[in-house]
């Protein structure tokens, strides 16, 4: 097929081939929520291995882009930058977010950290009933069930979704910033206490 008006071919046969990670940018653009390296790797006929170091390269790419490449546990995904978070608000008419409370917050900091959880666990960090804020975070869908604890009673398991990282600006769980060390005041340690010394 030729384009009468330049005289350049239409036919995608005869046009210059894609890299695998521009066919890969391409799979994960259309794709309807996070995929895995095995089906991508399926979809391209290439192998695990390419696919990661593919995945690789188009993260570096991104960076000075207006998206951003999300692993959410075995999954990937294209998401915008957080930086743009603001322009896609007004171009779509997003209403603004609604915040979450105190509450919510301490609820969705435990689950982050310590996912996957429980909300007999979580109770016990809080020292109240998380269950109404808990299921605030599941509406908002920045929580998700992932199974159930081999516990007394099979409590449900809570984990972070890829909304919980989209909307933090969070690429990956690897970004969370490290938790500060807990600091014992000196009137609590014991009296008796005497701390080990080192071999000399």
């Amino acid at each position: 097929m030729e384009d009468y008006s330049t005289g350049a071919s239409l036919d995608p046969a005869r046009e210059p081939g894609l890299t695998l990670r521009s066919r890969l940018e391409a799979l994960l653009f259309v794709s309807a929520g996070p995929a895995d390296v095995a089906r991508l790797a399926s979809a391209l006929g290439a192998s695990s291995k390419d696919v990661d170091r593919a995945l690789e390269e188009l993260k570096q790419d991104l960076e000075a882009r207006g998206l951003r490449l999300q692993h959410h546990r075995a999954g990937y995904q294209l998401t915008c930058a957080p930086q743009a978070a603001e322009d896609v608000e007004r171009l779509l008419n997003l209403e603004t977010t609604a915040r979450l409370t105190r509450a919510a917050l301490e609820i969705l900091a435990i689950v982050a950290y310590e996912q996957p959880v429980t909300r007999p666990h979580i109770d016990s960090i809080r020292g109240v009933n998380s269950e109404s804020a808990l299921q605030t975070l599941l509406r908002y869908g920045l929580v998700e069930e992932t199974g159930r604890s081999e516990g007394p009673g099979r409590p449900i398991l809570y984990a972070t979704t890829a909304e919980f990282l989209q909307h933090f600006g969070l690429s990956s769980l690897e970004q969370m910033p490290p938790l500060a060390p807990v600091q014992v005041p000196a009137e609590a340690a014991p009296a008796d206490f005497n701390p080990p010394s080192e071999a000399a």
